[in-house]
């Protein structure tokens, strides 16, 4: 029986980067340093908003917590949140347990039972390194947690962890994906009831992140650049770093705060919002010398739902969230990169 040591840990990161790099005649195309490179950018902090003055404050307080989410989520597309009420324990906890799960042998991460067969790595469909990211994760429907199915291994703790976080986050997407639509609806007495139509604890999704400490990284991507498929997502990250977004059409690196929760707006927010709120581009840098790890839920509505509008005229047409997926698959299959929101535009834009 092999020492642990010797059992291979890391997804084959290495072999898809060689292949790759052999595809492309030993080298990258010229346009691909630049857009990958971890150089010194300006490391910025978001807006960050105290969610305890909008649970708990006075009606003056509330309304200017709501007014500056609104403002980062038009102007940012990102913001973090602090009094947030998930518990630093619970999110340090969340944390040694992801260790732990990542330091499962490779063949076990990847067997097809383990936390409903969710693991994913790198990219399959990657044809160049601008499409290769070097990161794992697992990648759970919320409803499979509790199901008697779902395989957490020998990992018994991990379920009990993942539910508590789950509900504590879907408790802070709610309020806040409840708050950014009051704001454009103007109902005074709260928002839509339970908004996002056809979002519960049956269709959103918790997932498990880690970035591997990567020998190429001045040329490859922890995450690709790509927006979020969701209303609106809620991260939680640790102190490495390596979340950057579109800020003004250039890169700016975000300055990590671990007690702090990350919010950016999604795809199917930005269709209902009429594009007043922006889901921005964003990715994750490869770290050549430690791992990052991160837990994201994405507060997604069922498939057959319809992402809808805040009001018309808007510029999108009628579309499901199982629409939207579709044609986002579709896309990257045919052309490598996903389109997204142009694709459902009442008057598509001339190429």
């Amino acid at each position: 029986m092999p020492a642990f040591a010797e059992i291979a840990v890391d997804p084959p990161l290495a072999d898809s980067y060689r292949a790759l790099l052999r595809s492309e005649g030993g080298g990258i195309a010229p346009a691909a340093p630049s857009e990958i490179s971890s150089a010194v950018l300006e490391r910025v902090d978001l807006p960050t908003i105290d969610l305890g003055r909008l649970t708990s404050g006075g009606a003056r307080e509330r309304k200017a917590c709501a007014d500056a989410m609104a403002r980062a989520a038009s102007e940012w597309g990102f913001f973090q949140l602090t009094n947030h009420g998930v518990s630093r324990e619970l999110l340090e906890e969340m944390r040694r347990e992801q260790a732990r799960l990542f330091r499962l042998p490779f063949e076990t991460k990847e067997k097809a039972g383990l936390l409903n067969g969710s693991y994913r790595w790198g990219n399959p469909t990657a044809t160049s390194l601008r499409h290769l990211s070097w990161s794992e994760a697992f990648h759970v429907p919320l409803a499979s947690i509790s199901e008697e199915g779902c395989d957490f291994g020998e990992l018994n703790s991990l379920r009990g962890v993942m539910q508590e976080v789950a509900e504590a986050m879907s408790r802070v997407a709610n309020t806040v994906a409840a708050t950014l639509a009051e704001k454009l609806t103007g109902h005074g007495d709260g928002a839509p009831a339970w908004f996002p139509a056809g979002c519960d604890e049956t269709t959103c999704f918790l997932r498990l992140n880690r970035y591997p400490a990567c020998p190429f990284a001045a040329d490859t991507f922890g995450l690709v650049p790509h927006t979020d498929s969701d209303f609106l997502t809620v991260l939680c990250q640790d102190h490495v770093g390596g979340l950057h977004l579109m800020k003004d059409s250039r890169w700016v690196a975000v300055r990590p705060r671990p007690d702090a929760l990350i919010v950016n707006i999604g795809d199917l927010f930005q269709a209902w919002s009429n594009n007043r709120y922006k889901s921005v581009e964003h990715k994750v840098v490869a770290n050549a010398k430690t791992d990052r790890l991160s837990a994201a839920y994405f507060l997604c509505p069922s498939y057959d739902s319809l992402v809808g509008t805040c009001g018309e005229p808007s510029p999108y047409r009628a579309f499901t969230f199982g629409e939207y997926r579709r044609k986002v698959q579709e896309d990257v299959k045919t052309t490598g990169k996903k389109i997204g929101l142009p694709n459902f535009l009442k008057h598509p834009l001339v190429q």
